[in-house]
């Protein structure tokens, strides 16, 4: 009789039976229990926690500092802009009372001017009568839109004058001989201008620097050339007996009066004025003067030197 190949069993599972559950289920309530771990950290032994009531008084003093700075530094520089015009307000701007002769300045930011409508403010309750534009700034760049309207300025009848924008890393010399080849005044114009608005980590260097293109165009062009700055800038770096003898343009926005104590000619009152044939805001100013008085500072015929 033939043998039975013996039976070979494969991942045979060992299935509990109802006893053994019982068993184990015993064992297992008779075991203790674990604690269960908080899920903080535990607090130090002698640490303090603030209250919650003064972390609400923390933060709301917190808040009143960051909006007072806030306010100080972004908002009130420029609250002037939403102040109610209590005087005359023309060209979108309320204008500086006890000023009749007014002006503004222009450079290629303005873009293409209309200057047949812009000479329409000529003959308004408030004329304006005189314009600056750049025309050069450091030893190589020339204003794309100054000799158009140079001549337009004159041919529409305005009191016309150009500025050099002063770069203080570029040789005094230099730039003085660069706007020299840029502008041709005749009489009847305004005074160069020198525009300086730029700091230097020598300041003491730049200010003989300043001179000596202010010494340089008054030689050639034969007149007392216009010093422009902010009022921040000439009080903190200009305010001597040398540079109080040039006349002065001021630039002091948002402000109902110029705070500059020293003689000044002319006020840069804002940078958000409207002019008829100017698409783009324009910087405005008046004159400290009268017409009469603005035509005094003009380059003089030959004969008349």
């Amino acid at each position: 009789m033939a043998k039975e190949p013996p039976i070979l069993v494969v991942n045979k599972t060992d299935r509990p039976t109802a006893a053994s559950r019982r068993k184990r289920t015993a064992s297992a309530g008779s075991a203790p229990r674990k604690s269960r771990k908080p899920s903080g950290k535990k607090k130090r032994k002698g640490e303090r926690r603030l209250p919650g009531w003064l972390l609400w008084i923390l933060g709301g003093l917190s808040a009143i500092v960051f909006l007072s700075a806030f306010y100080y530094f972004f908002i009130r520089p420029y609250a002037y802009r939403w102040k109610p015009c209590s005087g005359l307000k023309a060209y979108g701007v309320c204008l500086p009372y006890g000023f009749k002769v007014h002006g503004f300045d222009i450079s290629h930011h303005q873009g293409k001017i209309n200057w047949d409508e812009l000479s329409k403010a000529q003959y308004t309750p408030f004329p304006v009568r005189f314009v600056f534009m750049k025309a050069s700034e450091g030893g190589d760049f020339s204003d794309t839109t100054f000799i158009h309207n140079f001549a337009e300025a004159r041919k529409h009848g305005f009191i016309r004058g150009a500025y050099h924008f002063y770069n203080p890393k570029t040789d005094a010399n230099r730039q003085a001989d660069f706007f020299i080849r840029s502008v041709e005044l005749e009489p009847g114009d305004l005074p160069p201008v020198l525009d300086i608005e730029t700091r230097s980590d020598d300041m003491d260097k730049l200010r003989k620097d300043l001179l000596i293109w202010l010494h340089r165009i008054e030689a050639f062009y034969r007149v007392k050339p216009i010093l422009y700055t902010s009022y921040k800038y000439k009080t903190r770096f200009l305010n001597d007996s040398i540079f109080n003898t040039y006349p002065y343009w001021i630039a002091h926005y948002y402000v109902d009066s110029v705070e500059y104590q020293g003689p000044w000619k002319f006020w840069q009152h804002t940078d958000v004025g409207t002019l008829p044939g100017i698409q783009e805001r324009v910087d405005l100013n008046v004159f400290n003067g009268t017409l009469e008085e603005l035509q005094q500072m003009t380059i003089p015929a030959k004969d008349e030197e």
